[in-house]
């Protein structure tokens, strides 16, 4: 069995802390991404069916395992558990709320805000190993690439690649 490399535990952290919610056929829930595909069968690689705006509430006509058949008006597919929300996401008011879809920002560029702050939290506290701790996580952010988390998710069958 090989060790896990810390890239690994911290994408499965990552991907762990994000909790599906329990659904039901008869339910309705909400979009959460600028554009949300739905698809023509519940695989990540299908061929897209619609795409639906951010906030959009949808009907759940079918579940299989962790994808859901959904509609609204005239558009239908299917759709990843993780990309809806039980709950009408809060559109904000302003530029700064406006959803923004993942391949246009990082992990480090996400965190950053807070950077600044929890560094000069730790220098304040005498911390030294959690600033270095913090350093070392926003520069493994930074290294990651879209292409290694895809192929993380699909190795160890997570999020989509269930």
């Amino acid at each position: 069995m090989k060790t896990p490399t810390p890239l690994a535990v911290l994408l499965t952290a990552l991907l762990t802390a994000s909790a599906l919610y329990a659904y039901e056929a008869g339910g309705s829930a909400y979009t959460k991404r600028a554009e949300t595909n739905l698809l023509t069968e519940p695989k990540p690689l299908a061929a897209t069916a619609a795409k639906l705006p951010f906030g959009r509430q949808v009907k759940i006509e079918n579940i299989a395992g962790s994808w859901l058949h959904v509609s609204a008006g005239n558009a239908s597919g299917w759709v990843f558990a993780g990309n809806l929300s039980a709950t009408k996401p809060d559109e904000g008011k302003g530029m700064d709320a406006l959803p923004m879809l993942a391949s246009q920002t990082t992990a480090t560029a996400a965190a950053r805000p807070l950077a600044p702050a929890a560094i000069e939290y730790a220098s304040q506290k005498n911390l030294s190993s959690a600033q270095a701790d913090l350093e070392w996580l926003l520069s493994e952010c930074h290294a990651l690439k879209p292409e290694d988390v895809i192929a993380f998710m699909q190795e160890t069958k997570r999020g989509e690649y269930q």
